[in-house]
């Protein structure tokens, strides 16, 4: 199954990430669950550029869903970018949307992830509100 990414969605944040020699697997190529480690490494820059990083004591994200489209295989050595979206801000939720590509190839996408993400307090273990500066980034 293949989830596409929306044309309706907000350019937030880019980073580079490096390929590192430990990413791959016996195959020769990056393992399929580093791909995630990529998506979660730009989701928590782009809060932290924002000056607020995951707080595993106070209200924050957490993600409900994850997907990955793997388009071409990624190897050592490398550099890739990493695109983050955001769209569709709820009362307590928004969707990311993630597309990776190496730096010596720009513009050909190698994978495209997202996640459904819900702000939630930490200590009643439930949904609240998206804090009124996060709403403010989403729109």
């Amino acid at each position: 199954m293949r989830f596409d990414l929306p044309d309706d969605k907000k350019l937030v944040h880019e980073t580079r990430i490096p390929i590192r020699w430990g990413d791959m697997d016996a195959m020769g190529h990056v393992n399929n669950t580093i791909y995630f480690r990529y998506l979660e490494i730009v989701r928590v820059e782009w809060l932290e550029s924002l000056g607020h990083p995951p707080n595993p004591d106070g209200t924050g994200p957490v993600i409900v869903n994850a997907f990955c489209n793997f388009h071409r295989q990624l190897a050592y050595p490398g550099e890739i970018l990493a695109r983050h979206y955001v769209s569709n801000p709820g009362r307590s939720s928004f969707d990311t949307w993630i597309t990776l590509e190496r730096v010596d190839e720009p513009g050909v996408i190698v994978a495209a992830g997202g996640a459904t993400t819900v702000w939630q307090d930490a200590a009643l273990k439930k949904s609240v509100p998206l804090p009124d500066w996060l709403r403010d980034r989403l729109s």
